[in-house]
């Protein structure tokens, strides 16, 4: 893999991770501060992915991790792509 491949796909990585957790803080404003409506409904429903619980058995080291859950709802796409758009503007 070439070097400018590798960094394309790890920007891509930040500009996801990144716009994933402003979609998270954006969907807890919305569930703290929006009146109980179908607005909120919508901006607030999600789809869980569940994946765990994951575990390393070496004879000197054991390593569990899990569950793992990605959560995605319409907030979470937003950011993604106010992330993308910030990240292309700006890189």
């Amino acid at each position: 893999m070439s070097a400018t491949r590798s960094r394309r796909m790890g920007r891509l990585l930040v500009v996801v991770l990144i716009g994933l957790l402003l979609g998270a803080l954006l969907s807890e404003l919305c569930v703290r501060f929006m009146p109980d409506s179908s607005a909120r409904t919508f901006f607030t429903t999600s789809v869980a992915a569940a994946f765990g619980p994951l575990v390393i058995d070496l004879v000197a080291v054991g390593l569990t991790l899990g569950p793992l859950v990605i959560r995605l709802d319409f907030l979470s796409v937003l950011g993604v792509l106010i992330v993308a758009l910030a990240a292309r503007t700006w890189l």
